[in-house]
């Protein structure tokens, strides 16, 4: 059985980290931010939600709960207003696409890692027991 040092593995996962970048997903994410960040009505929402954040956290600290109820609800009206321009949401939906890509990139790793791990130790997948009799008789309690 081939042994891999982390070095090895790394330089796959850097290998894995181009193709992702190179993926439809990727490329739409990076069109839809380029037209968010050309968008003046965009960019000045943006702004102006961050500016209400601020004074939120003021209002916040000093107490000064009317004042805050009324900056929250600014603040949730301009990020309706702001989800609602379509490039926005197709920017939201391709960063929950890729981070779907992600995650079920790490999960498959896992799952692999652990499958080999039984498949090793003549273990029972089904089971997701390993075949290691330390692991599974030792009455520790720890399986």
């Amino acid at each position: 059985m081939a042994q891999y040092t982390k070095e090895q593995i790394v330089e796959r996962a850097e290998e894995l980290a181009k193709m992702i970048a190179e993926t439809e997903e990727v490329d739409f994410f990076k069109r839809a931010e380029a037209q968010i960040n050309e968008n003046q009505k965009v960019k000045e929402m943006i702004a102006s939600i961050k500016s209400l954040q601020k004074q939120a956290v003021n209002f916040q600290h000093y107490g000064k709960q009317e004042a805050l109820k009324k900056v929250d609800s600014k603040i949730e009206q301009l990020q309706a207003e702001l989800d609602s321009i379509p490039i926005v949401e197709e920017f939201k939906n391709s960063q929950t696409e890729i981070n779907d890509l992600l995650q079920l990139i790490a999960h498959t790793i896992s799952n692999n890692v652990t499958n080999e791990i039984i498949r090793s130790t003549g273990g029972d997948l089904l089971k997701g027991e390993t075949g290691s009799k330390l692991a599974n008789d030792s009455g520790c309690g720890c399986h």
